[in-house]
């Protein structure tokens, strides 16, 4: 009998060490399974505030760190210069205010996506170009990023004229930020497809932030029967059981088969 072929090795994908820090469990649960579900990408840590995110980059050394803004004790921005000199960090948050965006960038943040504004493929190219120093943004916060490099730009050639030429350097930073603006519209774009309401995304944007019913009735100024209400047509719509599944397909964090 002829000799079997060797069959070709199985190519080895370079593992992203990824630390996840957020202080919400639903998120932190959500990103550690999806981002565990691709063998290129392995989560060494997930912790829910800025001093043990800093601890857990000290220890694992990780090739990228996922940070939320808002986390009790020390929050994402305090803890920010001293995690960008471990490795590069991606925000990963609900805030999108531009002055938090706009801070984030000054204190070292490698790229900023907003919950919501992305998708789950969008999200894993994020984490794997952090390890090559390409900075991925989504649309709100992209335009925070411009309005700060045209500022920067304007005070380095001292007054603002109506309409000036681009500078060398802010083409290509404007060049580098362009691809991740135009990629991330789709993540708003997969919300609508679950078709709800004005009030049901701002209840449901509540439910993945870790609010209970009685907080969200009272952000809302609804009585909390109403709040059960909505989220029953929520859960019909997500085709969801529980807040987490609800969460975690609203937050584009559901893993699918």
């Amino acid at each position: 009998m002829p000799a079997k072929k060797a069959l070709p090795p199985k190519p080895v994908f370079p593992s992203v060490r990824v630390v996840v820090a957020d202080d919400n469990p639903v998120v932190r649960a959500g990103l550690t399974a999806l981002l565990s579900g691709r063998e290129d990408i392995t989560v060494v840590a997930e912790v829910g505030d800025g001093h043990a995110a800093y601890e857990a980059a000290v220890h694992h050394r990780p090739d990228v760190i996922l940070l939320d803004v808002r986390m009790p004790g020390v929050d994402g921005l305090a803890a920010l210069p001293h995690l960008a000199g471990l490795a590069p960090v991606v925000m990963l948050t609900y805030s999108h205010e531009p002055e938090i965006v706009q801070e984030a960038l000054r204190r070292g943040a490698g790229g900023y996506l907003v919950h919501g504004e992305f998708t789950v493929d969008e999200l894993l190219s994020a984490v794997r170009d952090a390890v090559r120093g390409r900075a991925h943004f989504s649309p709100t916060a992209a335009t925070a990023a411009l309005a700060q490099i045209r500022d920067a730009n304007a005070t380095a050639h001292g007054a603002r004229a109506s309409n000036p030429p681009p500078s060398l350097d802010l083409t290509k930073q404007l060049s580098q930020l362009q691809p991740s603006m135009a990629h991330s519209r789709t993540g708003a774009s997969a919300r609508e497809g679950f078709r709800l309401s004005a009030r049901e995304a701002e209840i449901m944007d509540h439910i993945a932030s870790g609010m209970n019913n009685q907080q969200i009735a009272a952000a809302c100024f609804i009585s909390e029967k109403t709040v059960k209400n909505h989220i029953n047509r929520i859960f019909a719509k997500l085709h969801s059981s529980s807040r987490a599944e609800a969460a975690a397909k609203w937050l584009g964090t559901a893993v699918t088969s």
